[in-house]
């Protein structure tokens, strides 16, 4: 009996300091979890990786504020690093990284990843498709962000929208385009379904990461180049380099960046934590759309004013062509597979009927203010 007791006694002692070992060692599994000593909370400890170089404004100061509200909210129970482009993985290996679990977040644009799944181009911009508001619209309450979870879930990867810079401009040019004999041999950096377009108008499209932009302009080894808008692109210093700058941006009316979280590291938070990055997301989404808002203008004015840039429109039937061929490009992705079509017919169906809608709305309220 006494043995027994005795037995007992000990198991318990060694159960409690294995018990003790685990919470102040191996329970942390490589320093993504730690525990709070004055709380005893469980801390994570996530990195987060970027197309964009570390604090671009607006661009890349998006994930940067995303871990502030994270931090703030989650009273420090999750701190998240934020790693510019090739900091810690090149500006275009951020879907890789993220899927297998290198990083446990990336902020970029699906676009990037058309070569994964062609589909994605739906979830940052269509052209002569939704803008800023109507891709808003679409995902939270269109059905869009179902449609992109599934998507995404193959790779590993939750999506969410982290930002938005509202219509672009058409570009920067380094000769006049009077029509579309002009797009035809162009070498213009210019992702996505937009790419896609300017390609089979003539041009070559290429596909680089912002930071290669300037060189890329500067050397010749292209000829064009679509980025952001005037906010971002006088930051990048494009006019130095590019004498025309042309709008309206037709291939990104809308471009939706993207927050994706490693789904099986999203799965070990507790659900107050998902749900503050879920609203934390929400939250840069919207702000990012105000920034642009409020400093694009100023910037394009002293890109006009102060540095002699040439802003140009796009003429009618040059944006007449790219419109009827992005309907057929636009068609074509809807066949490659059952989802792609889903995909399209869901994004379709909301434009027909918000546009409806925003015919008598906002844009006959721009109209009628501009009397």
């Amino acid at each position: 009996m006494k043995s027994t007791l005795l037995l007992k006694i000990l198991s318990f002692g060694l159960l409690s300091t294995l018990l003790v070992a685990c919470s102040d060692q191996a329970c942390e599994g490589e320093s993504t979890i730690a525990t709070n000593e004055t709380t005893k909370e469980t801390v994570f400890k996530w990195k987060l990786v970027t197309t964009w170089p570390k604090n671009f404004p607006g661009l890349g100061t998006a994930p940067e504020n995303f871990a502030k509200l994270v931090d703030e909210m989650s009273n420090g129970r999750l701190k998240v690093k934020v790693f510019g482009a090739k900091e810690m993985v090149p500006a275009l290996g951020v879907f890789d990284a993220v899927s297998r679990g290198s990083a446990e977040m990336g902020h970029g644009a699906a676009y990037y990843w058309k070569g994964k799944t062609p589909a994605a181009q739906f979830f940052t911009a269509v052209p002569f498709g939704l803008n800023a508001q109507e891709m808003n619209g679409w995902l939270h309450y269109g059905g869009g962000m179902q449609l992109w979870e599934e998507l995404y879930a193959p790779f590993n990867l939750v999506p969410l929208a982290a930002g938005n810079t509202g219509v672009q401009m058409a570009g920067w040019f380094n000769k006049e385009i009077n029509s579309l004999d002009d797009i035809k041999g162009l070498k213009m950096r210019i992702p996505g379904l937009g790419g896609e377009v300017f390609t089979r108008a003539g041009g070559t499209a290429v596909n680089m990461p912002g930071g290669e932009v300037f060189t890329s302009l500067q050397t010749g080894v292209i000829d064009a180049a679509d980025w952001v808008g005037p906010y971002n692109d006088m930051a990048f210093g494009f006019h130095k380099v590019a004498k025309y700058y042309y709008y309206p941006g037709w291939h990104e009316p809308g471009p939706t960046l993207e927050l994706i979280v490693n789904k099986d590291a999203f799965a070990t938070l507790p659900d107050d934590l998902k749900a503050i990055v879920r609203t934390a997301s929400r939250a840069v989404n919207q702000d990012m759309l105000d920034e642009y808002t409020a400093r694009n203008n100023a910037a394009l004015r002293d890109l006009v004013d102060r540095h002699g840039v040439i802003l140009r429109k796009l003429p009618d039937d040059v944006i007449k062509k790219l419109h009827e061929i992005s309907q057929q490009v636009l068609l074509e992705l809807a066949e490659v597979d059952p989802l792609s079509k889903r995909i399209y017919e869901s994004f379709a169906s909301f434009q027909a009927s918000v546009t409806s809608y925003h015919k008598i709305s906002e844009q006959s309220y721009i109209n009628s203010r501009d009397l």
